[in-house]
């Protein structure tokens, strides 16, 4: 479980991110949500430690992230795995090769061990026996699945996913949000899911948070999300002509 309890960041004395709480539940698909500039990104950054927030604090399974000296960081650190927009393959790695790295950095495992793992890892996003492909032969939808592998290849008790289906066709993000959904419930893992894609809301929003001018406006389920009377939530939701249309057809 990861807290959010009044977190609060300025740049030249404008709030982006402002006292914003909330919580992000183990073995559920977080999600916050929000307009372009909205301050979800340096929410992000805050929770993994890039940006010190001005106050409030970030709380991992009780540990405030946010007061630990940077070696104590580290400890948290690799606890997390991270989906980054693009991918963040390393082109001169094999697929192997890429999930095995986060393996060599921070574990004692064996050679054989990194091995089995990262085959484990990779049926787990379907992609077994592309070992020995570099990303260049990866179709875009692949390179998703691949970040995936490798985000999960040290066993996270928390996985960041930013944008996890930016740039994708709707048609191959479902199949990423499925692979997120399922990981999560597999492993009982705190994921936190930065998205602007209604379609994940709808398919996998178990908890969301809905972040407008740096303050948490809403928060909810993928049920509750379309019976809102929130305008900036609804305005958000419904910002699509051909969504209010074919809302309104079903209703």
């Amino acid at each position: 479980m990861i807290e959010l309890k009044n977190l609060t960041k300025s740049f030249d004395g404008r709030n982006v991110v402002e006292n914003v709480s909330f919580s992000f539940y183990k073995g559920k698909t977080n999600l916050v949500i929000g307009e372009s500039g909205s301050g979800k990104t340096t929410l992000l950054k805050m929770m993994v430690g890039l940006y010190q927030p001005n106050n409030g604090s970030v709380l991992y399974d009780g540990r405030d992230f946010t007061a630990l000296s940077e070696h104590e960081k580290q400890g948290v650190r690799k606890e997390i795995g991270m989906l980054f927009q693009g991918g963040a393959l390393f082109d001169s790695m094999t697929l192997e090769q890429n999930v095995k790295f986060p393996l060599d950095m921070f574990t004692q495992m064996t050679e054989a061990e990194k091995v089995d793992r990262v085959n484990f890892c990779l049926e787990k996003v379907k992609l077994m026996d592309k070992n020995a492909l570099y990303p260049s032969e990866l179709s875009g939808g692949m390179k998703k699945r691949a970040a995936l592998a490798r985000a999960i290849a040290n066993s996270p008790n928390y996985l960041f996913c930013d944008e996890p289906n930016s740039g994708l066709d709707p048609k191959t993000s479902i199949v990423i949000d499925a692979l997120i959904s399922d990981i999560t419930h597999e492993f009982n893992i705190t994921t936190v899911i930065i998205t602007h894609d209604m379609n994940s809301v709808m398919e996998i929003g178990e908890n969301v948070m809905f972040i407008h001018q740096g303050q948490n406006w809403w928060t909810g389920t993928k049920d509750e999300i379309l019976k809102t009377n929130n305008k900036e939530l609804y305005d958000f939701v419904f910002a699509s002509e051909f969504i209010k249309k074919v809302y309104k057809e079903k209703v």
